[in-house]
């Protein structure tokens, strides 16, 4: 790749001439891609603990199942008080929970989400040494790790303890070894395809139960299909002997992993729960509808033609160049000469790629998460075809990645102006997200780095986020150890506004038995949600030793039951959902009046 300056007038300028040598430098790929490789891995452990990492809504859920099966101090059967949210998940993923806090002995997010990381990391290495062998570029190995781990589906779901980290990595498994086969048998020198025997069919089946045995059972269909047209289609030749052993060998490996699973129903003091709350309700309602299938597939909420969008959509902010790889590769597919410059390799990771798309288009239910599994292949072809994919691409991505470094900075701003958390933080913030968007005007501006500068002006976006909410989950801001002495064993009303998020106050209150309300009037039952906010707020106060309480309107600025309330302490508190017309483009350059409100700690006064 010719990395050689932009013509920009400044070759005949001496004083411009070591800046540009020093860019050149760094813009190298053997520089440029292990050097951000290793800022991304510190930017996926950075703020790993605190409360605005990006997860999923219901990723409280499942802590407060883990916390409840680890304060019962046995494995099975899952705890939960949330009706209908206890077998939802196997439990391999609450057990991951337990042991990782040891049983609840250092019961903390970063604890928690630490494993998901771990995962995460060991996938991508996988993946960067597939792509360095297949191309044999060391830098295509380090692309492919860059482009895994800044998809958003990866950076959201790959870094947080509600994960699809483990069962991509358990599930990828049997496709690694497949792959290896073929990359051995193409070698030079390698005198005959490597067959795949019966113990390497077992482990594959052990893969897969573990990979089904965090997420779900149904997971095995599309590994067991991807497995299979990823070995036949790689064969020389393709016989009778050949297509039974290998179905056998799939077949066998499919009911080893599905045998796996269900040992939960043997191990479960319940098995008829499991079977109601997990297989009918969380998986087989997922394949039912009221409108007709057909009907449903075509204008229902879950169309099929979304999930063709899959891959594009699970690469987030390169959702744009996602997208060109995709249109790249369907116009290779339409000359028939493409399919004959395919190597066994390249079949593995098509096949890959496509029987994940397939399979997870049949349910009623479509999500783009459903092919998180496959991801990792995305990521290896795309740095195989990085080059070639339209520079077009890559310009809409920083174009569409500016405004978001720029907003970014902005709110970095505010904080900075609440005087909340350290000013350096406030201006590392606005330093990244200043190299971001140099990086976003050397990509528009010099075709020869504009693929490379969207990967950086990514990274930044990512690394932005994290400094920018980086005050807000520093002690310093949280409530202090003294009133964490004080509330210890006292009964404390908590907001809820999503399902689950009380469960948020373990971490904020440790010590303290929190009891949740309705903070959205949302869900009719939850603690008076019908009555007036300053009733409401008085009623709670007589029946609880303390409640925490948001502010009911954004120019409020001290709680309606002072005086005659105590205020303990107050902290700011994040909104992560907003109701129609609160943001709009009037106001978004002033995120103070949308995204942040008061949060206050309040007790009776005593009489």
């Amino acid at each position: 790749m010719d990395l050689q300056a932009p013509q920009l007038g400044l070759a005949s300028n001496p004083t411009a001439q070591p800046a540009m040598s020093l860019l050149r430098a760094l813009l190298r790929p053997a520089v440029l891609w292990p050097t951000l490789l290793l800022l991304i891995v510190a930017l996926y452990l950075w703020g790993l603990g605190g409360p605005y990492a990006p997860t999923n809504g219901d990723e409280m859920v499942y802590v407060h199942i883990a916390r409840m099966t680890a304060e019962s101090g046995h494995w099975l059967p899952l705890q939960s008080e949330l009706v209908g949210m206890r077998n939802t998940k196997p439990p391999l993923l609450i057990w991951q929970a337990i042991v990782a806090s040891g049983w609840g002995a250092h019961w903390s997010l970063l604890a928690l989400r630490l494993p998901a990381v771990v995962y995460s990391f060991a996938t991508a290495a996988l993946l960067a040494f597939f792509a360095w062998r297949i191309s044999g570029k060391r830098s295509t190995g380090f692309l492919a790790a860059v482009l895994y781990l800044l998809y958003f589906s990866t950076f959201r779901y790959g870094r947080v303890y509600l994960t699809s980290a483990p069962e991509t990595f358990w599930l990828a498994l049997p496709m690694w070894w497949v792959l290896w086969l073929r990359l051995r048998a193409s070698a030079p020198g390698a005198v005959a395809p490597t067959r795949i025997g019966w113990l390497a069919y077992t482990l594959f089946g052990i893969a897969m139960g573990l990979g089904s045995a965090y997420k779900s059972f149904a997971l095995i269909a599309p590994a067991s299909a991807a497995l299979w047209c990823a070995i036949l289609w790689g064969e020389p030749r393709l016989d009778w002997k050949t297509l039974w052993r290998t179905t056998a060998g799939v077949a066998w490996c499919a009911l080893l992993g599905l045998g796996l699973f269900c040992l939960w129903f043997v191990l479960d003091p319940n098995p008829a729960a499991v079977w109601q709350e997990f297989v009918l309700a969380e998986n087989a309602g997922k394949l039912s509808n009221s409108m007709g299938y057909w009907q449903n597939a075509w204008n229902g909420p879950y169309p099929m033609w979304t999930q063709l969008l899959a891959y594009p959509v699970n690469a987030g902010l390169l959702a744009l160049t996602g997208l060109g790889f995709c249109w790249l590769v369907v116009q290779r597919g339409l000359r028939i000469s493409s399919y004959r410059g395919l190597t066994a390799a390249h079949k593995v990771l098509l096949a890959w790629l496509l029987v994940w798309l397939i399979v997870f288009t049949i349910p009623s239910q479509r999500s783009e998460r459903y092919v998180i599994p496959a991801v990792p292949a995305l990521a290896i072809a795309m740095a195989l075809l990085w080059q070639q994919i339209g520079r077009v691409w890559s310009l809409a991505t920083l174009l569409l990645l500016a405004p978001a470094l720029v907003l970014l900075a902005r709110i970095a701003w505010v904080i900075g102006a609440m005087d909340v958390g350290s000013p350096l933080l406030a201006r590392l913030t606005l330093l990244v997200s200043g190299l971001g968007l140099l990086a976003v005007a050397l990509g528009l501006f010099n075709a020869r780095w504009t693929r490379n500068a969207s990967l950086v002006a990514c990274a930044a976006v990512y690394a932005s986020f994290g400094l920018m909410v980086s005050p807000l989950s520093h002690p310093n801001t949280d409530y202090s150890e003294a009133v964490h002495a004080q509330l210890a064993g006292k009964r404390v009303a908590v907001p809820n506004g999503f399902t689950g998020q009380f469960e948020h106050y373990r971490f904020v209150l440790p010590g303290a038995r929190t009891t949740p309300y309705d903070a959205e009037g949302r869900n009719t039952g939850e603690l008076y949600p019908d009555m007036a906010p300053a009733e409401r707020l008085q009623r709670l106060l007589t029946e609880f030793d303390a409640v925490v309480w948001l502010q009911d309107n954004e120019d409020q600025e001290q709680a309606t039951c002072l005086p005659n309330c105590q205020l303990l302490a107050q902290r700011w508190h994040v909104k992560s959902r907003h109701k129609s017309g609160e943001v709009t483009l009037d106001n978004l350059w002033y995120p103070q009046e949308w995204l942040f409100s008061r949060e206050w700690l309040l007790v009776k006064t005593a009489p």
